[in-house]
């Protein structure tokens, strides 16, 4: 069983490795973030200007075939609650309400206010005008979150 900051740790390089294998074989394809959901399986979200359909998806399970030898790869969109790991996501999202975790642990959910290059200042639910500051680095998980379904 891996702990919280091994996890992270393993994210972080199948992110970069399969982000450089992907958008490198495939044009106009973003990873957006890999997940690890099991010592084993692993998620990856991309997205595409034309949008992310099956055949996008089998595309990118194709670039990804040597990894079906240690893990089970699914490959999904983003969809509504899309995860946010890059500056340009977080800059994508300034208005919008985020729920994100980082490396303590801490869960922090609120307004983005706004993405510079080395961190998002992000006012939490519940405390008006009391901004934090989160450093890209420490940020384990991000995703936007789905106001229209009452989240």
């Amino acid at each position: 069983m891996m702990n919280a900051q091994s996890t992270h740790t393993k994210e972080q390089e199948l992110q970069r490795a399969i982000t450089r294998q992907v958008e490198g074989d495939l044009a106009g394809v973003e990873v957006l973030a890999v997940e690890l959901s099991g010592v084993d399986r692993f998620t990856v979200y991309v997205d595409h200007p034309q949008g992310v359909d099956h055949a996008l998806c089998e595309r990118v399970t194709g670039v990804l075939r040597d990894y079906l030898r240690e893990y089970t790869v699914d490959v999904s969109s983003p969809g509504i609650e899309r995860p946010l790991r890059k500056p340009a996501h977080f800059r994508n999202v300034i208005g919008r309400r985020v729920a994100l975790r980082t490396d303590d642990r801490s869960r922090i959910r609120g307004e983005v206010v706004t993405a510079g290059e080395r961190s998002v200042r992000v006012e939490p639910d519940g405390q008006d005008g009391a901004e934090q500051e989160i450093p890209y680095e420490r940020i384990v998980r991000a995703n936007v979150i789905d106001e229209k379904g009452g989240r």
